[in-house]
């Protein structure tokens, strides 16, 4: 008669182990899931929304009939306020104030991180004090500034110039430049290199996470402001979409056929090159092993 050995206890802590390892990846799956769905329903939403031809406020309007579905919205609100216009707006808007962050704080944030120059601390320390400095406290005195003095009322300049630096993105980059090796900028400044190449070919590839996280953040702000650009501009040709969407909420969308169908078609025109962009530069944010360059 044989006797059937049961198998070692490694062998079954190592069963149980990995048993215990795949429910813990279940749980985690579910639960990201269910957060995901949470975090996007409200986009999906906004979408549905758009396309009804008919409020439906219910549960159900989740999940709507396909015959209540329709592009009307859109070309009701495109009628009052111009999509393609506000959008065009937004671009140049946003676009200016990026540029404008990006080389300034690009600039200084190196400059803080890797120059000695007397005064640098004292910077810094007024970069820091920006931050609890909301931007409502200053804007009467921007709008005087450039309204009244610089004249530039009416202006694409006037709504880019109070966003050109950002204390933030300085900040941010300085962080990212303490962090590389001063080994490499003493070798490449020993080989005769200018302090803008090794800006240019050694730190800013180094810090592509911080340079996209800069972007992303800076063009959320700008894309999505309206309050700064309603007082510089009154002119609706010149107005970003965010501004032309607020003054439609106000005082046109009662008039519409079904007003919060048009709403949200514009909220998801000015919602989509935000979605856009993040998932263009999320595979980016991977950590950069700035290291690499350095021996030993």
């Amino acid at each position: 008669m044989t006797v059937q050995q049961s198998p070692p206890k490694t062998t079954r802590r190592a069963r149980r182990g990995s048993e215990l390892s795949r429910t813990g990846s279940l749980i985690r799956g579910i639960v990201l899931a269910l957060g995901a769905l949470v975090f996007l329903f409200p986009f999906y939403y906004m979408v549905i929304g758009s396309l009804q031809t008919t409020v439906d406020p219910t549960i159900g309007g989740a999940f709507p009939n396909p015959a209540n579905l329709t592009l009307d919205n859109y070309g009701a609100i495109n009628s009052r306020i111009n999509l393609l216009t506000g959008l065009v707006n937004s671009g140049i808007f946003t676009g200016g104030v990026l540029i404008g962050t990006l080389v300034f704080a690009l600039l200084a944030g190196y400059s803080l991180a890797m120059l000695q120059w007397r005064g640098r601390g004292t910077t810094f320390a007024l970069a820091l004090l920006v931050q609890v400095v909301p931007f409502q406290l200053l804007m009467i005195p921007l709008y005087v500034l450039i309204a009244r003095d610089f004249g530039l009322a009416d202006n694409y300049l006037g709504m880019i110039l109070p966003f050109f630096i950002n204390s933030t993105a300085v900040i941010i980059f300085r962080a990212y430049f303490l962090q590389l090796p001063k080994e490499l900028f003493e070798a490449a400044r020993i080989d005769g290199a200018s302090e803008l190449r090794l800006l240019w070919s050694i730190a800013i590839p180094l810090v592509r996470p911080a340079l996209v996280t800069v972007i992303l953040l800076t063009f959320i702000g700008p894309w999505n402001e309206f309050l700064w650009p309603f007082l510089v501009t009154k002119d609706a040709a010149l107005q970003p979409l965010a501004v032309s969407l607020a003054n439609y909420i106000t005082t046109i969308s009662a008039s519409a056929a079904n007003p919060f169908g048009a709403i949200l078609a514009g909220a998801l025109v000015l919602a989509a090159p935000v979605v856009v962009l993040f998932i263009v530069f999320q595979r980016y944010f991977t950590s950069t092993d700035i290291g690499s360059g350095v021996k030993g």
